[in-house]
């Protein structure tokens, strides 16, 4: 495993990270097999962003066997356990209850990241740096129980102010070879909107990501990288902008030769996972190389697939097509539908659910998609 410093913190970490999502609906005895397959494989940075109690005692109670020097955690402050899922909050009240919640069951003094969570656009931002829940971090980080100060986001101008405070010491941020060609967006999932790569000859990374990069890494503030596989997008030669899918060392040897990146927290809920990412240690510069791929990308690809443009709408139903379609494609490509994804369906003023088979989205629809069977989908998949 090959270890790196984590910017200006000092701490060192693995270039292989592991993300909190396959935790969830995951036995004691399942995350104890997860934890135990990543320690031996020389892994020892974990991003737990998750508030699900059960997640943080069965991590906490699987990490609590091995030396706290021999694991590093980035830990997210801002997400709170409501009606038994998942939420972002900014009530202070809330955010210390949930952090001290946090502390309690992942049997943790101290937290080497303490990371505020998801933070993608100016007002959010603002209203988070001018008020209690960053008072409460700098407390925190003033008593040791946090060591380092960070913030998750997928807006590139939200990332530059963060390294303009001064403060901040590591960002996760989402990074692959495909959201690198994209400007700064309050909208991750703008990777599938047809405006995004229809006719784009793929030339490079955006100047204002490449200048985040090198930002960064002039100032000594790390990249943790999220969504290193695209949510998987990149691993499939049918969902991948590229038209050929990538290998998961591929896609990890892109994001660790970014400026800056120090670790790559992948998504894994089983131990095959975790060594297929970790096979990156032995690979060979031939398995690495992504070059091909991305040099041979075609211009469009999109013709017959959703591009989330809206001309389905108006609906009867007041349904947010477009949306139910890209939560619908992204989750149809995991294993399990993420607990995050799950909320921002859940979040929709209408579900598919509501959809009366009316047809007039599908006569509006420039790419011929069977928007009627895509709702049906969605229903089966989440339930509503």
């Amino acid at each position: 495993m090959e270890y790196r410093i984590l910017g200006r913190t000092g701490i060192k970490v693995s270039a292989i990270g592991i993300g909190g999502e396959g935790f969830e609906n995951k036995s004691y005895e399942d995350c104890e097999a997860i934890i135990d397959c990543a320690m031996n494989e020389g892994i020892n940075f974990i991003d737990i962003y998750n508030s699900n109690p059960e997640v943080r005692s069965n991590v906490g109670k699987a990490l609590g066997k091995y030396p706290r020097s021999s694991f590093v955690i980035e830990g997210h402050l801002c997400t709170t356990w409501d009606g038994e899922q998942y939420r972002r909050t900014r009530n202070i009240n809330e955010v210390v209850s949930a952090y001290e919640d946090f502390l309690t069951r992942m049997q943790l003094d101290y937290v080497d990241v303490g990371m505020i969570h998801y933070v993608d656009d100016d007002k959010d931002f603002d209203n988070i740096f001018n008020g209690d829940i960053i008072k409460y971090a700098k407390e925190l980080k003033e008593k040791g129980v946090i060591k380092s100060l960070g913030i998750s986001t997928h807006n590139t101008d939200i990332a530059f102010r963060a390294v303009e405070t001064g403060i901040i010491d590591v960002i996760l941020f989402s990074i692959n070879a495909a959201y690198d060609m994209l400007p700064a967006t309050e909208d991750v999932y703008e990777l599938f909107e047809e405006s995004t790569f229809k006719d784009r000859t793929y030339e490079g990374i955006d100047p204002n990501r490449d200048r985040l990069y090198q930002t960064c890494e002039n100032a000594g503030v790390a990249l943790t990288v999220m969504k290193g596989y695209a949510a998987g997008v990149l691993l499939s030669d049918k969902q991948s902008p590229f038209e050929k899918a990538l290998t998961p060392v591929q896609c990890l040897h892109y994001c660790l030769t970014r400026p800056a990146v120090a670790s790559v927290m992948v998504g894994v809920s089983n131990m095959d996972q975790i060594l297929a990412a970790t096979a990156y240690s032995t690979a060979s510069n031939k398995e690495k190389d992504y070059s091909e791929v991305l040099a041979n990308a075609p211009r469009s690809l999109f013709n017959g697939h959703c591009m989330y443009c809206g001309h389905c709408a108006p609906c009867s139903k007041k349904i947010d097509i477009a949306s139910v379609n890209k939560y619908l494609d992204l989750a149809s490509i995991q294993e399990d539908v993420p607990e995050t994804l799950k909320n921002h369906y859940d979040l929709l003023g209408h579900n598919a659910s509501e959809c009366i088979e009316c047809g007039s989205c599908m006569k509006n629809c420039p790419f011929g998609v069977d928007v009627i069977n895509k709702m049906k989908q969605a229903v089966k998949l989440f339930g509503n």
